[in-house]
């Protein structure tokens, strides 16, 4: 039975233009912050989904806040909330808050193009194309695309089996590289995945950090018939809670690569742009991967645009006679995102965003180290490299209390997709050292209350 919807079109279009006037700077009363306040819970609860509002990791609270304003490293509420943002949307902030920089350009293409024709050539495209070649190691060269880190993997896989002719893919336990049918069947956690078993049936995972094993999955399967597409790992595993592998494992599963002849993609969408200390994670290994997925910080926190990129040889005939064969995004490097990608690029390299995240993330890990040694009963291990933090608990019960004392006293962060007891640390790297030391200061109370909570000893 169909609901009886009673709502004209001049109702919609008179809620609209009270919410299109917020937008544009009317002033809002007292009164009409309470009413935006109860329709978002009302809003969520019916039309996006009950379960957000329960989901959420870093608002362990009752207090309903609506983000609404933010610039550089912190972000504002409705009401006039302020939050040191350490959270950085999963690591989109690496440049900031509505970066300056970076809006004036997407504000200036604005101007004059948002969208492309699909049929004309867009110019932008190619210009950005040959920045993410010059800034990429090795002969990294070819560009694709897309809008959604979710998306890019997609391509890299299919990618993988055009370009190499196998079909199977090894990736790790641990991993997470999105939610869509290709991305989720090689993630590694089984609560994404089995609620859409069977997915792509050609998949072994194997221990994340330890490259034995992925060379004994290519070698197994290669002995009895199977062709193997491609290895996929993070270089920094995010969603798992932040798991740097041990030193020299990037290169061994590049020469592994090569011993085997499969194709090694190297998914950088978080340890990318700048976050870990070098540009590319993988830079710090000297390895070039096959294959290289990025996004989340290269938008530059405006717009969101994604992408891979991959060796000449990789672009096999195939992707040349149709270019559309890969894939066809309809807004996949659009002008106005590439626009944002381009101001970001440039913001980074003359601003030495990766040299801020390594300066930083070496201060604040080291403050974190030594609240791990103060609070022992609370902090199981504090990780990470560069501005890609995780600090482990003993239980998941205390993280979510840790990260529910830090939303009360104004620091913004949040759990792991993967595992529940880590809570992340990736403010943007151009946020001041004040501004961590009193991310500290509040931490250092926010774990005090929780060993009286619990009476840890």
């Amino acid at each position: 039975m169909i609901a009886d919807k009673t709502v004209t079109n001049q109702t919609v279009i008179n809620d609209l233009d009270q919410i299109l006037g917020f937008i544009k700077g009317t002033e809002m009363t007292a009164t009409q912050k309470d009413q935006m306040t109860a329709d978002t819970l009302n809003y969520f609860d019916k039309y996006v989904s009950p379960g957000w509002l329960k989901y959420r990791k870093s608002v362990s609270t009752d207090a309903a806040v609506l983000e609404w304003t933010d610039q550089d490293a912190v972000i504002h509420g409705l009401k006039g909330e302020e939050f040191i943002d350490c959270l950085g949307g999963f690591g989109i902030y690496t440049s900031g808050h509505r970066n300056q920089y970076i809006l004036d350009a997407v504000k200036a293409q604005l101007e004059h193009q948002a969208l492309h024709s699909q049929e004309l050539l867009d110019p932008l495209r190619g210009y950005l194309a040959k920045a993410v070649a010059d800034i990429t190691p090795g002969d990294l060269e070819k560009c694709f695309f897309t809008n959604g880190g979710a998306e890019a993997v997609e391509m890299a896989l299919k990618l993988a089996r055009i370009a190499t002719g196998g079909r199977w893919y090894i990736s790790t336990v641990g991993a997470f590289h999105g939610k869509s049918m290709g991305a989720i069947s090689i993630g590694g956690k089984g609560t994404y995945r089995v609620p859409y078993t069977p997915m792509v049936q050609q998949v072994q995972h194997v221990e994340y950090g330890n490259a034995e094993d992925i060379r004994k999955a290519v070698r197994n399967l290669q002995t009895v018939g199977e062709s193997v597409a491609a290895v996929i790992i993070e270089p920094v595993q995010g969603e798992a809670g932040i798991i740097v592998p041990p030193e020299g494992y990037l290169k061994e599963v590049r020469e592994i690569c090569d011993e085997y002849g499969v194709a090694l993609i190297f998914d950088e969408i978080q340890s990318g742009m700048g976050r870990t200390g070098t540009m590319w994670r993988c830079e710090a290994e000297g390895v070039v991967p096959d294959i290289m997925t990025y996004g989340k910080a290269f938008g530059g926190g405006i717009m969101p645009i994604t992408g891979l990129i991959c060796r000449p040889n990789m672009w096999v005939q195939q992707l040349i006679d149709n270019p559309w064969l890969l894939g066809s995004p309809t807004f996949g490097g659009n002008p106005v995102c590439c626009a944002a990608a381009i101001a970001t690029i440039s913001y980074m390299l003359k601003n030495d965003i990766p040299g801020q995240a390594k300066a930083k993330g070496s201060y604040l890990i080291e403050k974190l180290q030594h609240l791990a040694s103060e609070f022992p009963e609370v902090i199981q291990e504090v990780r990470g490299v560069g501005l890609m933090i995780g600090v482990e608990f003993h239980s998941s019960e205390i993280g979510y209390d840790v990260s529910k004392g830090l939303f009360e006293r104004g620091v913004l962060t949040a759990g792991t997709l993967v595992n529940s007891k880590t809570i992340r640390f990736e403010p943007p790297a151009v946020i001041e050292y004040n501004q961590l030391n009193q991310v500290i200061d509040r931490m250092t109370l926010a774990l005090a209350d929780t060993k009286k909570h619990f009476a840890l000893q």
